[in-house]
């Protein structure tokens, strides 16, 4: 069997075991591209361990590739395809610089928000700027995925009663979430100025087809170098379109502590709004508040212990004094709306039920 044949049949029984496999997918296509359409008893050691040390290739993406193609030769190992594994002797993971989510200021969102017309003004631009700049404020305003964004309908999108189905495929769960009165006039008017078209999907090139994944990223990579917008840290990667969700997270909890809500409601709200699995995923969230507070974050967290945050009263007067850090510069949305209402899209949050409502969010 071939290895392109073999990459095919693999992919199609991951997908019928009711798997997305779609970063997983790319990485098998490229390895059959640089190895060529060989029979899968021809693929060396050598080969694969070319390919895995590709170039840019951070320790964690090494590791998950490895895994990746392990499981890919035991699979045909198994059903007598090959003899033995073609796999190099695992070594590669030595120092992992951790992860660290970057969370775009206030002023940046304006950046992004104000470089979009330059942006978007050469003629092999395939994203209008209209549609480039509701895609962002989407994405900001709501902290949804960006498959999830991209992937929305217009049967998805009901603003007659200012609420949204998500249909990820994140967990196989799909939520109808409220949004604020200023999300909701920035969807009526890209509504107004979208193109009539056999295409349902909500957000569309100028061609009227469905925005694709590649293409959009590498728009929001030059928006943001336009924009002006690096880390400053020892991070070698650059802030990326996924980090607008984090940044919705951290935006919102600051936000609710400034205004006094119970945290102990409005985190579970939270996750279920941002369509995540449980608390736990929602409580990261806590470490990743501006960053002069990092080190008394650390310093007052419980680390590994079973305590959670919420019982530590300490770091609980320590979290109510990031009020003093929010509230000055708000989310300003294209079209300008005036001082008063700079607050709209997030307001306060209701302290009688726990459920995030639409003016929350």
């Amino acid at each position: 069997m071939n290895l392109t044949d073999a990459i095919e049949i693999y992919v199609k029984r991951k997908r019928s075991e009711g798997l997305v496999y779609t970063s997983s997918t790319w990485y098998l296509v490229a390895l059959g591209r640089q190895v060529g359409n060989v029979s899968l008893e021809r693929v060396t050691a050598r080969e694969i361990s070319t390919f895995l040390d590709g170039p840019r290739t951070s320790s964690g993406t090494w590791v998950v590739k490895y895994r990746l193609i392990l499981a890919f030769f035991d699979f045909w190992l198994a059903r007598g395809e090959i003899e033995v594994l073609p796999m190099p002797t695992m070594k590669r993971p030595t120092r992992q610089q951790p992860f660290v989510r970057y969370i775009y200021a206030h002023s940046e969102i304006r950046l992004l928000l104000n470089a979009v017309k330059r942006s978007q003004n050469g003629v092999r631009c395939n994203t209008a700027p209209i549609t480039l700049r509701t895609v962002l404020i989407f994405l900001y305003g709501t902290g949804a995925l960006v498959g999830e964004a991209l992937r929305l309908l217009v049967d998805d999108v009901d603003l007659k009663k200012g609420t949204v189905t998500i249909r990820g495929t994140r967990f196989n769960r799909s939520r109808t979430i409220p949004i604020g009165p200023d999300l909701k006039s920035v969807l009526e008017k890209y509504m107004m100025s979208r193109q009539d078209t056999k295409d349902r999907h909500f957000f569309l090139n100028k061609e009227g087809a469905g925005l694709k994944f590649s293409s959009f990223a590498h728009t929001f990579r030059r928006l943001r170098r336009i924009s002006g917008i690096r880390r400053h840290d020892d991070a070698s990667y650059q802030p990326r379109m996924y980090d607008l969700r984090h940044t919705f997270a951290v935006h919102r909890i600051t936000a609710w502590i400034k205004h006094g809500a119970d945290l102990n409601r409005m985190l579970p709200a939270l996750s279920v709004y941002m369509g995540l699995a449980g608390l736990r995923s929602t409580e990261k969230y806590l470490s990743l508040t501006p960053e002069r507070f990092r080190a008394q974050l650390i310093k007052l967290s419980s680390g590994g212990s079973k305590k959670k945050w919420r019982d530590d009263p300490e770091l609980m007067r320590f979290l109510s004094r990031l009020s003093k850090d929010t509230g000055q510069n708000r989310f300003v949305k294209p079209g300008a709306p005036s001082q008063a209402r700079k607050e709209s899209l997030f307001q306060r949050p209701s302290e009688q039920a726990p459920q995030i409502r639409r003016h929350d969010v």
